[in-house]
């Protein structure tokens, strides 16, 4: 038998992550893109991961999410450079807990607390965990998380020139089990459960000194518990709390199986650092903040959703959010639009997004800010640390249907390629600047949490179902989350609360399922600019109404 090419071994791992077949992808990935393949953010980062742990080969994640054939983008992959990989299990740099510079980004979400509080900085995630829950095998779980990532084990400090990390050499994670919640009948458990954790988010991650998350175990029901994980967004970022659930999981069921955990460290968030390092002596940065400011001048700066006398004078990043589902019939409808213009399903609802903004505005070009985890190499997709970044995507309101929504794809994939500047920086290279009542050039901002972490996990015994709560921080003026699809999708519109109100939030919301429908019950052909407004997302084709449901 003959040794297969790196590229065929690429296209193997490529059908296992996507669900294909192995014998007949390699015919299909000639002609189609990673992402008209049924390939996403989470699903490009994952074979990134898998290519560079089995077999060595770098790819290019902005080429794997454009419009080139996935055959020739895995044709192009490349060696890691030697040296650049360093083994699972290797001893951490600098150990120790002595002061360390900050990480890209960090400053700015520290410096938000100090005017906003701990709750608009930190973030919460629930696993509902279903059958008989083993309290040592947890802490266990938690021990060896904890002596895995030095992100986890970071606190921050003042220095004299300014806020400094420190790595404690060992650290238990805290676990905090919480009295059994109180609901009234017929209410939502969980609801519950966040909603007094958002009232004793100071106490639990608040303390000076001491790394800023904690795990909080709240008991709903017998063999129905809620783990909920608090991070500060300094510490943690959107693909790191997805690693987290992920290990932390998988730990639990060794741990009740009796089988030995793994408690040796990762090299960490150092590895950001030295990336970033690099980056800045190349020049690469400034060549890429160059042709990232030309593309990025012929887009308005502001992107207003309300009228004049709204906005406050200070953006304070304090927030809210309504969630909201689409019916059966809707969200096939996207399935079957994304399908069709070979898109992934986020793209239908990233452009739905952005014809909702571009319509309240009046602009027919506009910028949103779409998070995306800056992860280019296997030992980065293993560290737990703040990685990510809101890049300004440009959207362009013109064209058929089809049209439109892949040119939306191909504009995601190329900010990608920009994702290490700092958005901060390049407004200011656009002479935007100076405006403290408003986020710089992404006023409107996109994420697609249910790329990175699936709806339910298995945990030995236990069935966990993940559920996104929320403190009342925002970044933006309005933000559209994907929190869950499949069966029974689950929307949340997050928005600062100095921006607009419940009910206005709850407004937009209904314009958005409003603009899913227009898109989504549209010819390919047709112009999108001359989409019919379907108001509030009202009933279409005797489809029944689902209005927002804003559930706390």
């Amino acid at each position: 038998m003959q040794t297969p090419t790196p590229l065929e071994q690429l296209l193997d791992l490529a059908a296992d992550l996507l669900g294909h077949d192995r014998r007949t992808l390699p015919a299909r990935a000639a002609g189609s893109p990673f992402m008209t393949l049924g390939g996403g953010l989470g699903q490009a980062m994952q074979l990134q991961a898998l290519a560079g742990e089995r077999l060595e080969l770098s790819l290019d994640i902005p080429q794997l999410l454009g419009p080139v054939p996935l055959s020739d983008v895995l044709a192009r992959a490349v060696a890691v450079p030697q040296g650049a990989a360093v083994p699972r299990g290797a001893a951490p740099e600098a150990a120790g807990s002595g002061p360390r510079e900050l990480l890209p980004g960090q400053l700015a979400a520290l410096t938000a607390q100090q005017y906003t509080g701990a709750a608009a900085v930190h973030r919460m995630l629930s696993a509902e965990l279903t059958g008989p829950l083993d309290l040592g095998a947890l802490r266990a779980a938690l021990d060896a998380l904890g002596a895995r990532h030095e992100g986890l084990r970071t606190a921050f400090g003042p220095s004299p020139r300014g806020p400094v990390r420190r790595v404690l050499d060992a650290y238990a994670l805290p676990l905090v089990v919480m009295a059994k919640v109180a609901a009234g009948v017929g209410e939502d458990l969980v609801a519950a459960a966040h909603a007094r954790l958002v009232v004793d988010v100071e106490q639990l991650v608040g303390h000076p000194e001491r790394p800023p998350l904690a795990f909080a175990l709240t008991r709903l029901a017998a063999d129905r518990h809620l783990l909920t994980f608090l991070y500060h967004e300094a510490a943690v970022d959107c693909w790191s709390v997805s690693l987290v659930w992920r290990e932390l999981l998988a730990d639990y069921g060794r741990a009740v199986g009796s089988r030995p955990l793994d408690r040796s460290g990762r090299c960490g968030a150092e590895a950001v650092a030295r990336r970033a390092e690099g980056l800045d002596r190349s020049g690469a940065l400034r060549a890429l903040a160059a042709r990232r400011i030309k593309r990025l001048r012929d887009f308005p700066a502001v992107v207003d959703l309300t009228g004049p006398g709204r906005r406050p004078a200070v953006f304070d990043f304090r927030g809210d959010r309504v969630l909201f589902g689409l019916v059966p019939a809707l969200r096939e409808a996207v399935d079957a639009t994304a399908a069709r213009a070979g898109v992934p399903h986020a793209v239908v609802l990233l452009s739905a997004w952005a014809l909702t903004a571009g319509r309240r505005s009046g602009h027919e070009r506009l910028l949103v800010g779409t998070e995306m985890p800056r992860r280019p190499t296997a030992e980065l997709m293993g560290t737990v640390a703040p990685c990510s970044a809101t890049v300004p995507v440009c959207c362009e309101l013109e064209g058929g249907v089809d049209y439109f929504l892949r040119g939306v794809a191909c504009e995601f994939g190329e900010a990608l390629g920009y994702a290490d500047l700092d958005t901060a920086a390049l407004a200011r290279e656009l002479g935007v600047h100076g405006d403290r009542s408003r986020p710089s050039l992404t006023q409107v901002a996109f994420a697609a949490c249910d790329e990175l972490l699936p709806e339910t996990l298995e945990a030995g015994p236990l069935t966990s179902r993940f559920h996104h709560g929320h403190l009342g921080g925002t970044t933006a003026d309005a933000t559209l989350r994907v929190l869950r699809w499949g069966g029974d999708p689950l929307l949340s519109l997050e928005f600062a609360s100095g921006v607009f109100s419940r009910a206005e939030a709850a407004e937009l919301a209904g314009e958005l399922r409003g603009c899913v429908e227009a898109l989504t019950g549209a010819d390919p052909q047709d112009p999108v600019e001359d989409l019919p407004a379907v108001a509030g997302g009202a009933a279409v084709a005797g489809r029944a109404p689902a209005s927002p449901m804003p559930l706390g």
